[in-house]
Parts: C-alpha cells; sequence; structure tokens
C-alpha cells in the first residue's frame, strides 16, 4: 500500500471529516524543500477522495505573518535591521536590491514582506495542480479574534503550559515567560517583557522601561510557537498535518502541542513526519541561507509531474537528496518509464508481493497527476476500464507504450545539437521516435490541452478521454523542449551532459590520444564513411572494431570522446555521432589520424 493510501486509511478511523493543514513562515524564498509538506498533505487529500469520494477534506494553508523577522538574512539590505522583531505583514518587501520598497508597501496598503514571497510560491503550487481551499493569513486572524478562545486559554493557564514545555522538552523556561508575545507601540516584539495579566489585557515592559499594554481578543501580539500550533489545531479542527523532523523529535514541537491542544478542549492531528530535501552538494534547502532552488525555478526545467512524483515515490521519512543534474534526468527517464508499462498488470499467480510493488507503483504515477482528476481516470482506467473493454483501450495502451520513445536524456542530447526547434523535430521523425503526424502538429505550433471533461459522456469514455489528454500533454514535445532549453542553458545542467562538439584536436585530445590508436581510427574512418548514417549501426561499427584490435570498449570510448566533445565522458557516443552530419565526424577523425601520424 503507498504511504498516501495508509494515513488515508487511519484517517478514515478517525471519520469522514478532515482538515488537513500544512504552513510556512514567509521569510524569504520559498525552496523545493517546502514543497514536500505542501505536496505530502496534497497527496493526502486525494487519497482521501480516492478511498471515499462522498468524504469532507478541506485543505488549509497557514501563512505565518504573524512571526517577526528574526535577523536581517544575507539577501537583504543592512537596512532591514530596523524591522527586526517586527511582524511580516507589517513591513516591506525588498526591491531588486533587498532593500525596503516603501512604495510598493504603501503604509501598508500594498504588497508586504510576506506576500512578496508568498505570491510565486502559490503559482508555483497552482502549476503543481495543488489544491488548497483556504490561505489563513495568521496575522488577520490574530486580528480579527481568530485566536481569542485560545490566547485567552493560554493566558488563563500559563503555569499548566509552562509545566508541559519543562517537562516534555525537558528545557527549563526563564522566569519571567508567559505565553504570549505583545507588540511594543512601535510594532516590535523584541526586548519586551510581561509583567501581568488581567483578562484579556497583558501588561508589558520594555528595554527602555516603557510600559504598556496587549489586547490578546485584537491581536496586539501573538502566542509563542509551541502554543501557536496546537492553537491552530484548536481553531480551524485540524486532523492531519505533516511536519519536519526537528518538530517531531522526541521533545519537540509536536510532543508539547499534543498535550497543551487537550487545554483547548481539542485533540492533536494524526502526525507524519517528513524528512528534509537537500541540494545534493549544498546541504539542507534554506532560505536564510540561500541554500535553495526555487519551486517556479525548477518547474521551469522540469514538467510538474516529475516535481510531484519526486515527492509521491518516496516515504515522508525517507531523506530526499535533490540533484539538479544526471539524477534529475534519470528521474524523468524513470517516471516516463513506468508510465509507459502503468497498464500492464500482474500475471495470473504473481506473488503478493509483485501485487504490491504494482499497486504501490500505480499510487506514484495516479499522486504524481497535476490534475487529481487525471489521477482518478488513470486509476479507473488500469484497475478497471482497461480490463474490461480491451478493444476500446487498446489505442491508449499503445499511447502509454510511446511515452519513452524520446527520453529526456536523448531529448538533452538533441537540443544542444539543434538550435531550431524545426531541426528537432525533423531529427526525431527522421530517427523515428515521431511520426509525420506529430511532426506536422509540432511545425504548426500544435498545444495539447491539459485534461478534456465533458460532463455528459459516460463514465468510461470520459475515463478514456481524460487519459489520452493525459498522454498527449505529457508527449507535448514543444513544452518538453521549452523546459529542456531552459535547463540546458542554466547553472544546474549536468556537466556530463553538455555537449561542446570540438571542430579541431584540442590539446586535452593531443594528450590522451596515442599512436597505438592510429590504425582503429583509419579504419573507424572507412567504416563510417559509407555506413547507414544511424545511430545503431554507428555504435556497431565503434565496438566490433575494437573488438577486431583487441581494445577494451571502455578505452576506445574515452578515446572518441576526447576527439568529440575534449573529455573522457559523455552520453551515448553513437547518438551524437548520428546527429552531426557525416562529414564532420570523418574530418574530425582525419585530424586525429593526422597528429597520429605526425
Amino acid at each position: 500500500m503507498h504511504w498516501a493510501d495508509s494515513i488515508a486509511k487511519a484517517l478514515s478511523h478517525r471519520g469522514n471529516d478532515h482538515v488537513i493543514a500544512s504552513g510556512i513562515t514567509p521569510s524569504g524564498e520559498f525552496h523545493i524543500g517546502h514543497l514536500r509538506e505542501i505536496l505530502t498533505s496534497d497527496i493526502i487529500k486525494r487519497a482521501c477522495l480516492h478511498q471515499n469520494p462522498d468524504a469532507n477534506i478541506q485543505f488549509v494553508f497557514f501563512v505565518d505573518d504573524a512571526d517577526p523577522l528574526r535577523k536581517v538574512y544575507s539577501f537583504l539590505d543592512n537596512s532591514y535591521e530596523q524591522f527586526i522583531g517586527h511582524q511580516l505583514a507589517k513591513i516591506p518587501p525588498p526591491d531588486k536590491n533587498g532593500a525596503p520598497d516603501f512604495e510598493r508597501f504603501n503604509n501598508g496598503k500594498g504588497m508586504s514582506y510576506a506576500d512578496y514571497f508568498l505570491e510565486p510560491f502559490k503559482q508555483a503550487l497552482e502549476i503543481l495542480g495543488v489544491e488548497i481551499d483556504e490561505y489563513i493569513s495568521n496575522y488577520q486572524a490574530y486580528k480579527t479574534g481568530k485566536f481569542t478562545d485560545q490566547a485567552r486559554a493560554a493566558c488563563n493557564q500559563a503555569d499548566q503550559i509552562r509545566e508541559i514545555i519543562e517537562r516534555v522538552s525537558g528545557r527549563e523556561l526563564d522566569e519571567d515567560w508567559f505565553p504570549w508575545n505583545p507588540i511594543d507601540a512601535e510594532g516590535c516584539m523584541d526586548g519586551i517583557t510581561v509583567t501581568g495579566w488581567e483578562d484579556p489585557i497583558v501588561h508589558w515592559k520594555d528595554s527602555n522601561g516603557n510600559t504598556g499594554q496587549s489586547d490578546v481578543t485584537k491581536g496586539e501580539g501573538k502566542l509563542p510557537w509551541r502554543i501557536d500550533w496546537p492553537a491552530k489545531w484548536a481553531w480551524r479542527k485540524v486532523t492531519m498535518e505533516p511536519f519536519g523532523k526537528d518538530h517531531g523529535a522526541a521533545g519537540g514541537s509536536y510532543d508539547t502541542g499534543k498535550e497543551i491542544v487537550g487545554l483547548f478542549d481539542a485533540l492533536p492531528p494524526y502526525p507524519t513526519t517528513y524528512e528534509w530535501i537537500s541540494l545534493k552538494g549544498a546541504g539542507a534547502m534554506s532560505s536564510s541561507t540561500g541554500v535553495t532552488i526555487g519551486p517556479l525555478e525548477s518547474l521551469r526545467l522540469v514538467p510538474p509531474e516529475i516535481m510531484r512524483y519526486l515527492i509521491a515515490r518516496s516515504q515522508p521519512k525517507r531523506h530526499i537528496d535533490f540533484d539538479t543534474g544526471n539524477a534529475l534526468i534519470e528521474l524523468a527517464d524513470e517516471y516516463q518509464r513506468k508510465m509507459s508499462n502503468v497498464h500492464i498488470l500482474p500475471e495470473p499467480g504473481a506473488s503478493k508481493r509483485q501485487i504490491k510493488a504494482h499497486e504501490v507503483g500505480l499510487s506514484q504515477l495516479v499522486y504524481s497527476a497535476v490534475s487529481s482528476e487525471l489521477g482518478w481516470a488513470v486509476k479507473k482506467f488500469v484497475s478497471e476500464v482497461g480490463q474490461e473493454n480491451l478493444e476500446t483501450s487498446q489505442q491508449l495502451k499503445i499511447a502509454f507504450e510511446n511515452l519513452t520513445k524520446v527520453s529526456f536524456r536523448h531529448l538533452a542530447l538533441i537540443a544542444q545539437l539543434r538550435e531550431n526547434d524545426a531541426d528537432v523535430w525533423e531529427s526525431l521523425l527522421r530517427s523515428g521516435l515521431i511520426i509525420d503526424s506529430q511532426y506536422h502538429d509540432y511545425t504548426e505550433g500544435m498545444i495539447v490541452p491539459d485534461d478534456i471533461v465533458n460532463p455528459d459522456l459516460s463514465d468510461n469514455s470520459r475515463i478514456n478521454l481524460i487519459v489520452q489528454s493525459h498522454v498527449e500533454a505529457w508527449n507535448n514535445l514543444p513544452l518538453r523542449l521549452e523546459l529542456m532549453r531552459n535547463w540546458i542553458n542554466s547553472p544546474h545542467f549536468p556537466e556530463g551532459f553538455r555537449l561542446r562538439i570540438q571542430d579541431e584536436i584540442s590539446d586535452g585530445a593531443k594528450e590522451n590520444i596515442d599512436s597505438r590508436d592510429l590504425q582503429y581510427l583509419i579504419e573507424l574512418q572507412q567504416a563510417l564513411s559509407s555506413c547507414e548514417w544511424e545511430s545503431g549501426t554507428i555504435n556497431n561499427h565503434v565496438c566490433e572494431l575494437a573488438k577486431q584490435k583487441s581494445m577494451s570498449l571502455r578505452d576506445t570510448f574515452e578515446l572518441l570522446y576526447w576527439i568529440f566533445l575534449d573529455q573522457n565522458f559523455g552520453p551515448k557516443l553513437a547518438n551524437i555521432l548520428a546527429e552531426m552530419s557525416r562529414d564532420d565526424v570523418l574530418n574530425l577523425l582525419q585530424m586525429a589520424i593526422d597528429e597520429l601520424s605526425s
């Protein structure tokens, strides 16, 4: 059973009405590490609805914009020092130089610091098909009294909450600790000490000796994090929420929260702890340190299905080392390969392990679909429609199988060797990877819709149309080519796939080719001068001649990579040579022969 299906099954024992929550503090640029929590929640919501379409599932997203700016981050101008301790909803956004943009802020009536970082993230979520039912500004929730009951309960039970936090977390709180963080007359939370509580007023004193009052019913401050979190659970009746391993550690925020929430006459949500996503070679992603790849940035490189698949295929507690290089190409190819085989069911007599593997793999693909309706349709097609109506499904099965014809790694190669899109389509047509009708469509600029939904159709017909639409959309090579060109032109493209076709023998090649290679190169040039110009034939000549000369294939390919790419490795050589003109290949071989002869 897929991890999301297991969680959905556990939630079903608590009823059919659920509120799934997620949230984030918009202190800096959002990154794909943040996507793990949101996509985990989204996938669980879909799993609940797949198990029970009549269930009432809400997905709410808390924007913690009542939190203060904690420091001047590396991407901010030093002038932000004046806003340290001020709530993110009440300070201006940064301009292109990292300085406060007061014009856009417009005295609190325009874009805030929190809005600045939240808006592109919301755009990314829309592209990914994440359906959030409600965005909740924590700042506004406090201001409008949504937390009044919990704030009063916390202040009236300060001693009980102190006991819970100290006992469960194992740390001792300051003597002046109080479960409310007031703001001073300037809107700052730093350096303020609570001096008294008279429901609903918190009395305070700042570091300069100034005194004041904070009304908890008007949101003149906020609850500290360990109390704010269970307060959200109680107010919105949250039944499920994923959270990072730091909050899920023994004595962490969840352990204290699940006891504190009882003081608010509510139950804690079903817990799901997730591991971090790290950027390979750079460590855990962090908005404050700048170790990030933004969601929109990642979606300019690969289709959204791949980002969803990254999360859907991994147990939440499994660490993900995100690699924008080779591993991302492998991930995309893996997704394509699974999609092409999604309709193939286990053979009769298959073991329980094989059946389980198929079910989990199918769910991974279902939850990777951008459209939730599409995910439902793919599942129905594989498990029901495709088996009951084989004749009408044959076309779709063929379409699924065609998904792997143009792999990511092959598109990466062609896109580098062909500057014009039309030349890419011509190359794919020539190699048999696309057909004449596709070539016509692509050169005419066809745009395939993401989904087809006609409520007047029968269920089976509608499912067929939806799945067909998805297959066509995934095979929307113009879009994939556009993304691939973005990737190639970015610093994230793997060096091992980057092609630098030589027009002369490089110094590196001169140092790494040997006179013993001369006869091999002469015979290879002769063989390639008249053979069929396609990758399979070229590869056969390269390998067969190596065997005849008692050369290892590793040494042979390193020799040729040095000649053609000025490096000792690269993508499949025969594919590269097949995309080059025969004359260019023969000329480079002749240059190498001349170099060795001299």
